[in-house]
């Protein structure tokens, strides 16, 4: 083995290959001779975790004259020299976690090559025999943090456990772990055997024992902790620390978000409808940039020379009303909600030229005779297009001839898929300036398009009327497109609308995608894990033009749970680490696209910087628990990435529980939601880390596997997709569209 690396590397290495296989040698003999300086060149990666434990191993064969069957139960014979080596060997790192890593896996190794005839204490693991049918508590030997155990049935191994274990393994404990991993039935036949009956439970001893594992199973949970030396005891003591810490700290606790209201889906009863619209003031922005510029377009739009009369339908709660007034002799402003009327009348009570009145213009007559009729951002609402016809009809009948009826509205992408548009299930700026100019006595003599919306100005012709081409505007969105707006667009039309997804389209798997930072500049080294703005954006528009819509990762382990198939086109959306770059770069853009993410945070380090990037360039900034805040009351979901950012597979099982609990509580801190998803710092786990979080409150993990999430998938170990910085858009719609297959 010692030769096999020499090829790779340089002298020193090949060197100190041999160093390592000789020292493990002489442990094996019983030898305490250790140079440390020897081993300085050997490589501390974590890729080399298992080469060099089985260098160890090999060496402890050769100095014991030993099998590997035989090494863990001659670990009293070379156990602590051993164990020294690789005390000493994390010191010449400088990285114990380093050198406990390596003793979690030759501990491994040779307990996968021992029977357990009898216990095998080690340094840090335990290997024991468990009857199935009839556990027994088990006590933790003094520096043991895990448990390798054989489920004994029948004389044959029906199962191997290992986990971590930070205190006794009561009987109730080894029968619940039992019971997640041997199937009932399996118990059952099991026991009918040895009772010399069928494999069907019956009264009388042969289900017995299955009764009782089932009942004790389910014993109260409070009970089951209530022995303070229990693992359960030692991690509600765990629990208990963490608690105190979070309550200690500065950060004030985040108050759960209050309910939304919710609006009434009754479009019969259109009163209802908006009346629901208005129990919150201003439910539109009327006041934005945006809106604004509309406004003052629609203003411009307006016929040359004096208006006479009047009439704004739908004038909401005045904001236009007021601008439109100074503009016309007398002006008629209606709504349909009184609400609404009421702030208008109170915004515009210094303008005695405006009259107001609740008048609902789909079923109530319209005042004649009107030199001028307003009427925006509203026919959308209307149940069809023959309703449409309809009540253009009125608006044609209720303009005096030679007046002027001006609508402003949006493009919608039903109208035509293949541009520009807002995502709404209904028809639009299109459609309805099409069926105003179908309508008998209604020439189009004006309109001002933008890439989103357009405004028309249509005549009542009069019998002597000549009719000429009418005059289009092409202008530019100068106004901030808010997030509000913005979240609705489609820029540049859809390959595919999420509620025809929805509706045809059923399928196993989901493409969870795994980022990191979105940057401009940073590290070269660290460009993999860097995606520009710009490429972001891309990547994001991309999605939302094919119909995705994105999920958290409490839905995707509900959808798992339930064998529910994903509907639609579903993406999770997945970033570890927390920098603060999500909430400058990556946050407005998924909000734009009306998308969400879940972002994984190092908690004991919020506010700070990436300290674990420092060797290779200035360590990126992390989000806040002011700014978690922020974005997760805008509707970011935030899990856990560990307290500190270092890999578990290093950490003892008391300091992985720590970490998993510390970390969810300071989360639920600072978001008021509970928190059940974590990823795993740099994509390491173990044996031990999916049972520990689920006993520390979790449901939802990622690991290091890759690839899409299914709905066989463990909820616990879930796979995601990484998306890299030094990858083509072309590779993006590649790796999504392949889990689409």
């Amino acid at each position: 083995m010692a030769n096999d690396n020499a090829n790779g590397g340089t002298a020193s290495e090949a060197l100190a290959w041999t160093a390592l296989r000789n020292a493990a040698s002489d442990c094996g003999r019983g030898s305490r001779s250790i140079d440390p300086q020897s081993l300085r060149a050997l490589p501390a990666g974590r890729k080399w975790t298992h080469e060099i434990a089985k260098v160890i191993f090999d060496g402890l064969m050769a100095g014991g004259l030993s099998v590997p069957a035989q090494l863990a139960s001659r670990w009293g014979r070379f156990g602590s020299s051993l164990t020294e080596l690789i005390i000493e060997l994390g010191k010449v790192w400088d990285n114990p976690a380093a050198g406990r890593r390596v003793q979690y896996q030759l501990e491994q190794m040779l307990l996968d090559a021992d029977d357990l005839a009898v216990p095998r204490r080690l340094a840090r693991t335990l290997g024991v025999r468990v009857d199935a049918r009839n556990p027994t508590a088990i006590e933790l030997p003094e520096g043991i943090d895990r448990i390798y155990a054989y489920l004994m049935m029948d004389g044959q191994i029906e199962a191997v456990l290992q986990f971590g274990a930070l205190g006794t393994v009561t009987r109730d404990h080894w029968i619940e772990l039992i019971r997640n991993v041997v199937p009932a039935q399996r118990l059952t036949d099991s026991t009918a055997r040895l009772a010399g009956r069928s494999t069907v439970p019956q009264e009388g001893a042969g289900v017995d024992t299955l009764n009782t594992l089932a009942d004790e199973a389910l014993l109260p949970t409070a009970e089951r902790r209530s022995d303070p030396d229990s693992h359960f005891g030692k991690l509600a003591q765990l629990a208990a620390e963490a608690r105190e810490l979070v309550r200690s700290s500065a950060e004030p606790a985040q108050p759960p978000a209050a309910p939304r209201r919710a609006r009434t889906t009754d479009r019969n009863d259109r009163t209802a409808f908006w009346n629901s619209y208005f129990a919150t003031e201003d439910p539109w922005n009327y006041g934005s940039f945006y809106e604004q510029e509309k406004y003052e377009r629609q203003l411009e739009i307006l016929p040359a020379g004096p208006i006479g009369r009047a009439l704004e339908l739908a004038c909401a709660e005045g904001h236009f009303t007021r601008q439109l007034a100074s503009r016309v002799s007398h002006l008629t402003a209606t709504d349909i909600s009184a609400i609404a009327i009421e702030r208008a009348r109170a915004r515009c009570s210094d303008r005695p030229n405006i009259e107001f009145g609740v008048l609902d213009f789909a079923a109530d007559a319209l005042p004649g005779e009107m030199d001028l009729i307003f009427c925006s951002e509203v026919l959308y609402y209307l149940d069809d297009l023959a309703e449409l016809r309809r009540i253009s009809r009125k608006f044609a009948d209720a303009l005096a001839p030679g007046g002027s009826f001006i609508s402003a509205h949006a493009f919608v992408l039903r109208d035509n898929v293949e541009r520009t548009g807002f995502d709404w299930n209904t028809f639009g700026a299109q459609a309805i300036s099409e069926t105003l100019a179908a309508t008998e006595g209604l020439v189009l003599e004006q309109s001002i398009q933008t890439e989103l919306y357009r405004i028309d100005r249509f005549r009542r012709l009069s019998p002597d009327d000549v009719v000429t081409e009418p005059v289009i505007d092409h202008v530019p969105i100068r106004a901030p497109i808010e997030i509000g707006v913005a979240r609705n667009v489609i820029w540049g039309g859809a390959r595919a609308l999420r509620r025809d997804v929805a509706r045809n389209e059923r399928r196993q798997r989901i493409p969870v995608l795994m980022y990191h930072g979105v940057a401009d500049e940073g590290p070269a080294a660290l460009a993999r894990f860097r995606l520009t703005p710009a490429a972001f954006a891309s990547q994001m528009a991309w999605l939302r033009a094919n119909g995705f819509h994105a999920i958290n990762s409490e839905q995707l382990e509900g959808c798992i749970a339930n064998r529910q198939p994903f509907v639609g086109r579903p993406v999770l959306i997945t970033f570890d680490d927390g920098f603060h770059n999500f909430a400058d770069h990556a946050w407005p853009t998924l909000r734009a696209n009306d998308l969400t993410a879940e972002v994984f945070l190092v908690t004991d380090l919020a506010g700070e910087s990436a300290r674990w990037d420092a060797h290779s360039g200035p360590p990126t900034q992390l989000l806040g628990a002011g700014t978690v805040r922020r974005l997760a009351a805008e509707g970011a979901f935030f899990g856990s990435h560990m307290a500190t950012h270092r890999a578990i597979d290093g950490l003892s099982s008391s300091d992985l529980a720590a970490e998993l609990l510390r970390s969810r509580m300071f989360i639920e801190r600072w978001t008021g939601r509970p928190t059940t998803a974590f990823a795993a710092p740099f994509s390491v786990t173990d044996r031990r880390l999916g049972r520990l979080a689920r006993e520390c409150g979790y449901r939802i993990g990622f690991g290091g596997r890759h690839g899409p999430a299914d709905l066989d998938c463990d909820p616990i170990d879930l796979p995601r997709i990484e998306i890299r910085g030094d990858r083509s858009l072309d590779d993006f719609v590649a790796i999504v569209e392949a889990v689409l297959e």
